[in-house]
């Protein structure tokens, strides 16, 4: 891997430890998203505590964690293997950041904007199935899970040589959205679209 792929992993995990959603609740004097609504610290959660202009600002942020490293390391001619743990790095700081007690979020945001700098077709792929899916079924979390299930096939399908990676990355944020599956067997979960509202 090398000492330039070891300090890209590195920069980009403590670059996803920096948590867009406390921060930006903060500077909106808003509850810690931690401890309110769903107790996760991401735009959705966000939404739910302040609106679209808080949350908007958080799903950014959060793509940018992903985006600049992976884009970073891509102009730096990491191989592709290194590019894909540099991604989930940056998603694991998301999950566990160092600097707010390893209290983090699911990564989705994180892992989306990882993949950008792989392809755009990539991307509209993973976003397109997340809007159906949530127009579908109007659960943000089955939306997520139901585009990282597929994200390895996509892959595969545009950028095989990323394939194995990607689908580590699915694994990882699957696991973390245990909670929500659980939830949605048991019909619990919160809908972000409710279609029996007017």
């Amino acid at each position: 891997m090398g000492l330039l792929g070891l300090f890209f992993i590195t920069a980009a995990y403590l670059l996803g430890s920096i948590s867009s959603a406390v921060l930006i609740c903060r500077i909106y004097r808003l509850p810690d998203p931690r401890s309110h609504g769903s107790n996760n610290p991401g735009a959705t959660n966000v939404y739910r505590i302040g609106g679209k202009t808080p949350a908007v600002l958080v799903l950014v942020c959060d793509l940018l964690k992903g985006t600049i490293p992976v884009w970073l390391g891509y102009y730096a001619n990491l191989a592709p293997i290194v590019l894909g743990f540099v991604g989930i790095a940056a998603c694991l700081g998301h999950m566990y950041p160092i600097f707010f007690h390893f209290e983090g979020g699911k990564g989705v945001a994180t892992a989306l904007g990882g993949v950008l700098p792989i392809g755009l077709d990539l991307a509209a792929l993973l976003i397109v199935t997340w809007l159906i899916t949530l127009k579908l079924r109007g659960y943000s979390s089955l939306a997520a899970i139901v585009s990282v299930s597929l994200a390895p096939l996509y892959t595969w399908l545009i950028k095989p040589e990323y394939t194995l990676p990607v689908a580590m990355l699915s694994c990882l944020i699957i696991i973390r959205h245990q909670g929500n599956i659980s939830r949605l067997r048991n019909h619990t979960e919160s809908k972000v679209v409710n279609k029996n509202k007017p």
